[in-house]
Formats: structure tokens, C-alpha cells, sequence
């Protein structure tokens, strides 16, 4: 990895993770929404089934290939994220950071999300079953997953996660949400070197990037492939499982259609920068993910996989550094943004 993408860490001082990290929510296999959930019951949740060997193999190469960062959640598969997670890295648990989210309550039977709880109980409850799931004694980083918790309530989630600093089961934490205002109350903490948002070539974050840079965090930018849409590999036949999320989309994922195809605007959108993206013999997903990187020297990108393929397409991306700023320039007018 060059210089400016290896030096990248986990706030001002926190330890050195590289450039990307590893999302693993589609290794949590199906999960749906319950009756209690904001989603109708029913809809899937997840990426569709999953080979839990192939999954292990992905993040054993990742490991092997110099990733450090491993984000997961409770809520991916219901608990079965986590547990895959906790088997691939419990003989290595020296060489990782991992972060994982709390929030979502979940029935890992029916495999699905039933509804929200944050209450100081609750989140000591949701850590400790974390930690069983994952196989290790702490968590580098515990993020909350409700992105759009009412203001008034996120002290009391801030001095909850404190308390499970103080008593080692934490490290760290954070707050996975797209809004800098609520960013900015975790942030002034002592405990929060990072923040976790939606970044990618066709949804920018400038006040997500504003917030990192003035608290001095990390931004663990998710869905930077905008949900495998930037591989390129999509088209309006391409068609998914019933049990994909991306093949009935919800209405904050607008590059598929139902059933899984290409949204046509979308793709007519990658196809304009497609030259850019793969410069200097860059697949579309490499260039997406040079994008992140030249976006902020904060970022760290964490795309999700389910296979070596995959990881050792995204770990490469890294041989090429990021996009110039003259390639940054020409996206921005090309999308109509500049």
C-alpha cells in the first residue's frame, strides 16, 4: 500500500488500520424485518443466502492480505454476522480491530428484527452477547446503530457506552449515523475516535467529512460500492434473490430496480465516469474506492464482501493510491455536481 493509505488510523492517536476495512453484512446471510421493525414485515433484510465456509475463507485472506479493521453488527443475519465473524477471527484476534453496531433487537430464530432498544440495560445486554458471538474479550469499537435516534436521548447512550469503557468490555465507540449534528454529540467524547456514514462516487457526505475533520475521527464510510452497484457488474436484466434487500429496494437504495436490475439513471451515471474510475487498469470498484480515499485522508473505506474474489479485488485497490484531484475535478463536473 503506498505511504499516504497506509498511514491511515482510528482517530488522532487511535491505532493505524490502513485505508480499508472489511464490511461483513453480507456474510450475516438472510434476515427480514419483524412487525415491529420500520420496514414492512417480511422484506429482507439481507444480501440472500451465503456459503459460511467461502465467507470464513474471505476473511482469512483479508486478514493475510494486511486487513485490520473488521465491521460487523448484531442485527446482520440476526446474530449469524457476528458468529461468523467470531469463528474466522478467534486465532487472530492479535492482529484485528473490530467494530460492531447495538440498537436493533432481533430474534435469531425467525431471523428477524424486531424493533429498537437503547436503554442502559439493554446496551450492556446487546454487549455482552456480542462478545460471546464474536469470541473475544472486547470490542474495539461499539457503534450505535440507530442513525436517526432523537437528539434527547443520545447522552444517556454516550454515558452507557462510557461505563462499558470503564469496565474493559469496550474500547472505543462511535455513532453510525448520516447526520453531522448528531455526529457532533459523540464526537466531543474522549472514547469516540470514529463515526460511520454513507460515502460513495454518486452520495457524497460533505457535512459527514466536516465532522471528522473538526472532531478529529475516523469516517468509516459504508456502502462505498453503493451496495456492489460501482463493481459495474450490474445491468437492467441482472436479476437477485428474493431474499436480497437490493431486489426490493427500500427508498434510501435508488441504484436498483425491483427484482434486482440496474436503475437505468444510475447506470447511465456510472458509464459517464467509467473511464475515470478505471484508470491506470482499475476495475469500477478499485476506482470507487480510489474515490473515497481522495475524498478525505480521514476516510476509511468499508466495503462489504462474501468471497476471496472480492477481497482481494478491493485489498488491490490499494496498489493504485487514490484519484488525482484533476480525476476529482472532472467526476464533479461530469455528474453535474461542480
Amino acid at each position: 500500500m503506498r505511504q499516504v493509505l497506509s498511514e491511515r488510523r482510528i482517530g488522532k492517536s487511535g491505532p493505524k488500520v490502513g485505508p480499508m476495512g472489511i464490511g461483513t453484512w453480507a456474510i450475516g446471510g438472510p434476515f427480514f424485518s419483524g412487525e415491529a421493525c420500520r420496514y414492512p414485515t417480511g422484506a429482507p433484510l439481507g444480501y440472500g443466502a451465503v456459503d459460511d465456509a467461502e465467507s470464513i475463507r474471505a476473511l482469512h485472506c483479508a486478514v493475510d492480505l494486511g486487513a485490520k479493521l473488521f465491521d460487523t453488527a448484531d442485527a446482520y443475519g440476526a446474530g449469524h454476522g457476528e458468529r461468523i465473524l467470531g469463528e474466522a477471527l478467534k486465532d487472530k484476534r492479535g492482529q484485528v480491530f473490530i467494530a460492531t453496531k447495538f440498537g436493533n433487537t432481533y430474534d435469531e430464530t425467525t431471523k428477524e428484527l424486531t424493533g429498537l432498544d437503547v436503554s442502559p440495560a439493554y446496551i450492556r445486554k446487546a454487549c455482552e452477547a456480542s462478545l460471546k458471538r464474536l469470541q473475544t474479550d472486547w470490542i474495539d469499537l461499539y457503534q450505535l446503530h440507530a442513525g436517526d435516534l432523537p437528539l434527547d436521548q443520545a447522552e444517556a447512550v454516550a454515558d452507557a457506552l462510557d461505563a462499558l469503557c470503564d469496565d474493559g468490555l469496550i474500547r472505543s465507540f462511535a455513532w453510525s449515523t448520516d447526520d453531522p449534528e448528531r455526529a457532533a454529540i459523540f464526537c466531543k467524547r474522549d472514547r469516540v475516535p470514529a463515526v460511520q456514514f454513507d460515502l460513495n462516487v454518486f452520495s457524497d457526505a460533505p457535512g459527514m467529512i466536516e465532522a471528522c475533520e473538526s472532531y478529529n475521527c475516523a469516517g468509516l464510510t459504508r456502502v462505498p460500492l453503493a451496495m456492489g452497484f460501482l463493481s459495474g457488474k450490474f445491468t437492467s436484466g441482472s436479476r437477485l434473490s428474493s431474499t436480497d434487500i437490493r431486489a426490493t429496494p427500500p427508498a434510501w437504495l435508488p441504484y436498483f430496480e425491483t427484482g434486482g436490475g440496474a436503475k437505468a439513471e444510475w447506470g447511465e451515471r456510472l458509464e459517464v465516469i467509467r473511464e475515470i474510475l478505471t484508470s491506470k487498469g482499475r476495475t469500477p470498484a478499485q476506482g470507487a474506492l480510489a474515490w473515497i480515499w481522495a475524498r478525505s485522508e480521514r476516510t476509511i473505506a468499508i466495503p462489504g464482501v462474501r468471497t476471496v474474489a472480492q477481497v482481494e479485488e478491493n485489498l488491490g485497490a490499494a496498489e493504485f493510491g487514490p484519484l488525482t484531484d484533476a480525476d476529482m475535478g472532472e467526476i464533479e463536473l461530469l455528474l453535474e455536481r461542480g
